[in-house]
């Protein structure tokens, strides 16, 4: 069920991309609003308290409403998970970015590209150079990429293997909302409200990520990204991010990283990556590179969907 529920999904997402998302993320944005009012007080264990509540009763709802289903046939079941996959996975929900920064650049408008680049990352970008919009684009891509998808689609196998329906989606794009919400926050603005968020968001990150460097090795070029996984992660400010950066950019050959400038002042960031500059050519074998892990996963999980039956 999982791998039909993934594949309907991915292909729902591609023919009717979801136009309506921003009014779930409207709700969803209120919804937590509500427990950060009524709770934040800047300490931990109301941080703790705050983020147990705001994520139990979404998992509670699509967890009833999982064996309420399935309890009258497998089909209902599996139509329910479509939709949660649908609601929480896609690479529609940053590819319209990416391609309209690709196109731009192709058809040398940089000035275009930067201003969709800004208006993605929700800053300037009026400063940076062609290839430097390229290596960015690149770099929030792959980002977006296993936030969007990898991430989803492992918690999501990984509860419905033990039987608990698609709530493996909801919890880590509700951990994944909370961090942004409540766990980026200084303690000088939040207290110690978020630290939880934060943390709970890192354990949930911890092995998807490292699952998804893993794939990158294995579709792109598996030595150069051991290298810069090995040897360049740790250096990038977020090590996590740094290993799925890194990652991605020993596969495809690309440097990602350095110093930009945003906002008249520079951005000091170390290399990730070998190879050559990043510019349009790179953005599309980024896409492709993120397709072949995709496709390597469903595989993976057909197998051992095979071997569980056989077994």
């Amino acid at each position: 069920m999982s791998l039909l529920s993934l594949i309907a999904a991915l292909l729902l997402e591609q023919v009717q991309p979801l136009s309506s998302r921003k009014y779930l993320l409207a709700w969803l944005s209120g919804y937590v609003e509500y427990f950060q009012r009524n709770f934040n007080a800047g300490h931990l264990k109301h941080g703790r308290v705050a983020w147990v509540l705001a994520v139990l009763l979404p998992l509670l709802l699509v967890g009833g409403l999982y064996y309420l289903l399935l309890g009258f046939h497998p089909l209902f079941a599996l139509a329910l998970n479509v939709l949660v996959l649908y609601l929480t996975m896609g690479f529609r929900q940053f590819s319209h970015y990416y391609t309209d920064i690709h196109l731009a650049l192709r058809d040398k408008q940089p000035d275009r590209a930067r201003e969709l680049l800004g208006d993605w990352l929700g800053k300037s970008c009026s400063e940076l150079s062609n290839e430097e919009v390229a290596r960015v684009t690149i770099e929030q891509a792959l980002i977006c990429s296993h936030r969007n998808v990898f991430g989803v689609v492992f918690w999501f196998v990984i509860f419905m293997m033990l039987g608990m329906g698609p709530i493996g989606a909801v919890l880590y794009r509700m951990a994944l909302f909370l961090y942004n919400r409540w766990g980026l926050h200084d303690e000088a603005e939040f207290g110690n409200f978020g630290v939880f968020a934060r943390r709970a968001y890192h354990v949930m990150e911890w092995m998807p990520l490292r699952l998804t460097a893993v794939t990158f090795a294995i579709v792109g070029n598996f030595e150069d990204t051991a290298y810069c996984w090995r040897n360049q992660a740790a250096n990038w400010p977020d090590p996590e991010a740094g290993i799925l950066l890194a990652s991605g950019a020993g596969s495809l050959g690309v440097k990602l990283g350095q110093t930009i400038v945003q906002d008249q002042q520079p951005v000091f960031r170390p290399e990730l990556g070998t190879g050559d500059e990043a510019d349009a050519d790179f953005m599309q074998s980024a896409i492709g590179l993120v397709w072949r892990a995709m496709l390597f996963q469903l595989v993976a999980l057909l197998l051992l969907t095979v071997a569980n039956l056989l077994g």
